[in-house]
């Protein structure tokens, strides 16, 4: 009972200061605002790091609503390989390495002699082959002459038994009557059996001649056949000359070219390639940014090689499969262990009006392509070359 009234004695009890230390002055207002000018400062950075982190955040975002980019895509073209179509050695090269090419110029000049003598000698066959089909209409109409003249043969041969068969007739009916003699029945009866030898003779003779006929049509056939035959080589013939010149199929510019004057060029080796003028954007999409994407849409394209060049243009087409249905070796994904992977689909652009920067612009080279998917707001116009 002492003892608790004694602590609560102590704690009621106030602690009396030892010495003008422990005494405290009173604060006063320029101290007060030195104490909260800390506490503001810090507040002041808190508010405008948040403040700039949410401008970044709706820098960063908001553009996602309204617009897909990727950094996987290239210039493209269709480039043409330059390729002889026969061998021979190059006696003219009329382009040089980048040059500035139109449709129908002569790029290449090939040795034409070798080919000028083949067109010579498929003519010469030409010839040939029309002689011998003249040939065989001319025995055709000479063996039209000898079926006539067995024809007359038969008739004439006709017309003797016919008269051989009186004479036995009337010899015959005087040998009976004891006015004629035996033996002129007998030969009257000889010359029955001459006469129709000869017109047996004179009828395989016939028949030999008319069948003749067809051995002389069949050949006349292949006389047309080996015309036709050496018109199709003198033909392939001129065109294996036209061939010994090259010419351009579009405008464009020359790259790798790999040929001299002098070289043995062999058909399907590329000389050089071709770069047309008309170029376009080929850009591999993540199969998840194509949701919204259609044909039509404007594109924003940036060159890596010009950081400040900004170019206009539109989805053209996409692709109907990914990149990877079309590798040299496809996914098996129905076979082993699955691990799914984000398609890349391309997504070919056309540019709009590229101006100047199409001559300095070559296939291959890297941009970064963003597709408009929405209309933006107009607050956020500023956005739009960001």
């Amino acid at each position: 009972m002492e003892a608790s009234m004694a602590n609560q004695t102590a704690l009621e009890t106030p602690a009396i200061p030892k010495g003008p230390a422990d005494l405290e002055a009173p604060a006063s207002p320029k101290g007060l605002a030195e104490a909260h000018r800390p506490g503001l400062k810090s507040a002041l950075i808190l508010t405008g790091t948040a403040l700039g982190l949410a401008v970044l955040g709706l820098y960063l975002y908001v553009p996602g609503l309204y617009e897909v980019a990727t950094n996987d895509a290239y210039v493209d073209a269709h480039m043409v390989s330059v390729v002889p179509k026969v061998a021979a050695y190059v006696s003219a090269l009329h382009v040089d390495d980048n040059s500035k090419i139109m449709r129908g110029d002569l790029l290449v000049e090939l040795d034409t002699r070798d080919f000028q003598v083949a067109v010579e000698s498929a003519a010469a066959d030409i010839k040939s082959a029309e002689a011998n089909a003249a040939n065989n209409k001319a025995q055709l109409k000479e063996q039209q002459a000898i079926i006539a003249q067995n024809e007359a043969a038969v008739a004439g041969d006709r017309a003797t038994l016919e008269f051989a068969q009186q004479e036995v007739q009337r010899y015959g009916s005087l040998a009976n009557t004891g006015f004629g003699s035996e033996q002129r029945l007998q030969q009257a009866q000889s010359d029955i059996g001459q006469r129709q030898a000869a017109l047996m003779r004179d009828r395989a003779a016939l028949d030999a001649a008319r069948a003749h006929v067809s051995v002389i049509e069949a050949e006349e056939q292949q006389a047309q056949a080996a015309i036709a035959r050496q018109r199709a080589a003198l033909a392939q013939a001129q065109l294996n000359l036209s061939y010994t010149k090259i010419y351009a199929t579009e405008r464009g510019t020359v790259a790798n070219k790999t040929v001299e004057p002098g070289n043995f060029v062999q058909p399907g080796q590329v000389l050089f390639s071709t770069v047309p003028d008309t170029l376009f954007v080929t850009a591999n999409y993540k199969e998840t940014q194509l949701t919204d994407v259609r044909p039509g849409q404007a594109v924003i394209i940036r060159i890596d090689a010009f950081p400040g060049l900004r170019l206009r243009a539109h989805v053209d087409s996409i692709q109907r499969g990914t990149g990877s249905q079309f590798a040299l070796l496809p996914p098996e994904n129905a076979t082993g262990n699955f691990v799914k992977v984000v398609q890349r689909v391309p997504v070919k652009m056309t540019f709009d009006d590229p101006g100047e920067a199409m001559q300095w612009i070559a296939p291959g080279m890297s941009v970064e392509t963003t597709i408009t998917i929405a209309e933006r707001p107009g607050w956020l116009s500023w956005m739009e070359w960001r």
